[in-house]
Parts: structure tokens; sequence; C-alpha cells
């Protein structure tokens, strides 16, 4: 058994179709793509949230050191969650720090919100400038 793996093997992945029934279920939605990209475009859900898991810098990516901190605030770890992001690679890091922190029900949305536009679900896009 591979010790180091633990934390990986508890998330859980769901496509966006059963992640959509989950968020009518009660599940919280956490969009962790930045918040330039949330005004682009997202999930089309009541209960959302926009915490970022990575910032864009000028050196590149780089992880909010804030970001298990600023889902506390707002969260408790018995909250249902689903974590998701513009493809699913964000969400799958975001969903396993989650979980390594003692969140007990965080869904990692698999494909994220491409895959969410993809599947022709409910998404709320700016207007466009005239």
């Amino acid at each position: 058994m591979n010790s180091q793996s633990s934390a990986a093997t508890q998330v859980v992945t769901v496509d966006v179709l059963a992640a959509e029934g989950l968020i009518d279920s009660g599940y919280r939605y956490l969009d962790v793509r930045t918040v330039e990209e949330f005004k682009k475009g997202h999930v089309d859900v009541a209960n959302i949230l926009n915490i970022p898991y990575l910032f864009i810098t000028p050196e590149g990516r780089v992880k909010n050191p804030e970001f298990l901190e600023q889902v506390m605030s707002v969260c408790s770890k018995e909250d249902r969650l689903i974590v998701g992001c513009q493809s699913g690679v964000r969400s799958l890091a975001a969903t396993t720090d989650l979980v390594s922190a003692g969140f007990k029900d965080v869904r990692d949305m698999g494909g994220g919100y491409l895959a969410w536009v993809g599947n022709g679900l409910q998404a709320t896009k700016p207007k466009e400038e005239l």
C-alpha cells in the first residue's frame, strides 16, 4: 500500500450530469477558477462560490496561499461541495486539498466548466458589449 496516495483515493470525481443532480439536491458549487475566468461565464446555479485555487501572475500560475482559509471562512467541513474549474485540473487539486484538510463530502466535477457548457447545461455569461 502506498500511503502517499491515500488522500487522492478519497477524492471522488463525478461527471457534469451527476454534478448537476448533486447541486439540485443541495450541494454547493465551488468554482476555483480566477475571478476573471468566473466573470467570463460560470455554472448557473443558486448556491455558488468563487474562490480561486491559483492566481495568474507574470511569473505564471501561483497557488492561492489562503485557499483553504478562504473556503473555511464560508463553508464548514460538513458542507456538501462540488468543486469545478475550467477543464478539471485545478478542481482535482483543490478537491484533494479540501479532503486532506478534513472536508467530508467534496466531489470534483470532471471536465469543468467546458464540459458543463459542452453538455448544454445552464451557464451565466456576460452580455456582449455593443
